[in-house]
Parts: C-alpha cells; structure tokens; sequence
C-alpha cells in the first residue's frame, strides 16, 4: 500500500511540472476552462511528455439582469 501512495504522489509531482514547463502557475486562472486545464494537466502526469496535451473547456451561465 505504502508503494502505491509512492506512485501515485510521484504521479502528480510529473503532472504540476508540466503544468509548470506550460507556465500555467505563472498567475491566477481567468476562467474556470483555466482552472480545469491546470488540474486536467496535473492528473495526467507522466502521460503529458507522452503527448497528452489536456484542454478544459466550460461554459459558466451568465447572471441574470
């Protein structure tokens, strides 16, 4: 158990590395597209050098006048 709570923290290391080599973190997220990108790309770890390139793309309703 020890050894898969190793893999899956050393997952998510890779993940925000890349998320940092596309300079996601370089300010706040805009939108919530933004924010899910940086997540999305995050999970997938390892599998951005692999040439996963995760995109988000959301749709916030608008308030109403």
């Amino acid at each position: 158990m020890k050894i898969i709570g190793t893999l899956v923290i050393l997952w998510l290391i890779i993940g925000a590395f890349a998320a940092f080599q596309r300079g996601y973190f370089s300010g706040s997220p805009d939108s919530c597209a933004e924010a899910g990108t940086v997540a999305v790309t995050i999970a997938a770890g390892p599998l951005n050098y692999m040439g996963a390139n995760p995109k988000i793309a959301c749709k916030v309703p608008q308030p109403s006048k």
